[in-house]
């Protein structure tokens, strides 16, 4: 018998902290998995002190496992580009440096096309007052993240963080995006 995951996709994302990232793509029907990790980088697995001091090339990212069955790569692109600032070079809040880029690593010519549109037809709508400069990648390579960056809003809901950037984040995502959620 097929597992009911036998279709699944994978999305790779970087919009900053992937705690608040991980977060988000975790309430969505449709989501299998989050998994927090580095990409886009040229240095072999990273470590999380590695890509904070900006040098590896890496960004912080989400690697998510979907059924497109269930919630297609569009509707995670809208996820992504309503859940963060996408005109924002190289930061999003407090978190500053490259590994905090705005990035799509698409898995595949499909997943680019779709990414290359939507940015374009947002950029043309006027639904950011300013360009976005999310970056159109190919995806190479991903390195999970430490084990205590896993799910660590779930374990870490009450930390300062969490209550002061996280839950603010996704209680304003819950209520933009209820018909996604799980």
């Amino acid at each position: 018998m097929e597992s009911a995951d036998h279709n699944a996709e994978t999305a790779t994302f970087g919009e900053g902290c992937f705690w608040c990232s991980e977060a988000i793509f975790s309430s969505l029907k449709g989501v299998l998995s989050v998994t927090s990790g580095y990409a886009g980088g040229k240095v072999p697995n990273p470590t999380y002190q590695e890509v904070c001091t900006g040098t590896t090339g890496h960004a912080e990212v989400s690697q998510i496992v979907f059924d497109p069955e269930i919630i297609s790569f569009e509707a995670l692109l809208e996820v992504f580009w309503g859940s963060h600032d996408p005109t924002t070079l190289n930061r999003q809040g407090n978190d500053i440096g490259t590994q905090y880029r705005s990035v799509v690593f698409y898995h595949n010519d499909i997943q680019k096309a779709a990414a290359e549109i939507m940015k374009t037809e947002l950029n043309t709508s006027g639904s950011f007052h300013k360009p976005i400069v999310t970056e159109i990648s190919p995806f190479t390579s991903f390195y999970p993240a430490e084990d205590y960056h896993k799910q660590y809003y779930e374990y870490h809901g009450s930390a300062p963080y969490c209550q002061m950037v996280i839950k603010p984040k996704l209680d304003k995502f819950r209520m933009h995006f209820q018909e996604k959620l799980k």
